[in-house]
């Protein structure tokens, strides 16, 4: 599933590539994803509206459109969003000698908005999970509210201070689940709980009331520094995730802990990596190196 970086890589592209411009049609083939509206009256909605902005709140990507009005699309398991010039095999559209809209992961298009100036965006979901849904703009925030979710990673208001009092108000929680309460903290996944933790040198079970001062801003650092580093390398291609222009991410090539159970530690401490289970998701993590 992408997480906060993934997610932070398409809405930076959104606003670069398609910001301004208008939708002109949209296409759709399974219109279970759409929530709210019937395919449509989604249609209607969509028509001549203008892209004002993209942003992003944890996993949620909301394109803010001329008519006061939000389309928030939520990518689940294998969701991405990709940009084309229609123009066959536009130079435009590849990166180097690689054209990455033939690769197979993009090819599961269910949903087109056509827009002006020729481009499309088109949306690849090989599970079909992904929705989307329109809202008003301003109700954005008492939306993300009735639906528990909690203060952004990578927000400003995120501090320290902050960190602290959502650990102790969940004082008996592992750690390892805390990060991943999406009503909690949002945009923290699978992907980056284990390497925070392994980064930060605390095991996943430990709970929140045993966190020592120090590991608590060591957690805190992780989350920041590992976030921010995974963004600015474009994200993780685990399994599906591409960008607007269908490329991989480039965080998998530097992970420690995650999806290297059995192979040795990268720190060198003569463990190896172990795996479990933890609140239905497998957490990857280093006995030696983590206390």
């Amino acid at each position: 599933m992408p997480e906060l970086p993934e997610v932070e890589t398409i809405v930076s592209d959104f606003n670069k590539k398609i910001k301004g411009l208008t939708i002109t049609k949209f296409w759709s083939d399974f219109p279970s994803a759409i929530k709210g509206a019937t395919l449509l009256k989604f249609q209607r909605e969509m028509k001549n509206k203008k892209i004002l902005l993209a942003q992003r709140v944890g996993k949620n990507i909301f394109l803010n459109l001329s008519d006061g009005k939000s389309l928030r699309i939520h990518l689940r398991m294998t969701g991405h969003l990709l940009i084309k010039i229609q123009e066959t095999r536009s130079k435009k559209q590849t990166k180097g000698n690689t054209n990455y809209f033939d690769d197979k992961v993009n090819q599961y298009i269910h949903h087109i908005w056509y827009l002006d100036k020729n481009k499309t965006l088109e949306f690849s979901d090989l599970r079909k999970f992904a929705t989307m849904r329109l809202l008003e703009t301003k109700e954005i925030e008492k939306y993300l509210a009735e639906k528990k979710i909690g203060i952004d990673a990578m927000s400003e208001k995120f501090t320290l201070a902050k960190f602290n009092e959502l650990l102790d108000a969940k004082p008996k929680m592992l750690i390892g689940i805390f990060l991943l309460d999406q009503s909690i903290i949002s945009g923290i996944g699978n992907i980056y709980r284990s390497e925070i933790l392994f980064a930060a040198g605390v095991l996943p079970e430990r709970k929140n009331e045993s966190l020592k001062k120090d590991e608590r801003k060591k957690i805190f650092l992780a989350t920041k520094k590992i976030l921010k580093l995974a963004i600015e390398m474009r994200g993780t291609s685990d399994s599906d995730y591409r960008d607007s222009s269908g490329a991989p991410g480039h965080f998998q090539e530097v992970l420690k802990v995650y999806r290297r159970d059995k192979l040795p530690c990268p720190e060198k401490c003569g463990g190896k990596i172990l795996r479990k289970k933890m609140a239905q998701r497998s957490v990857f993590f280093c006995a030696k190196c983590q206390k």
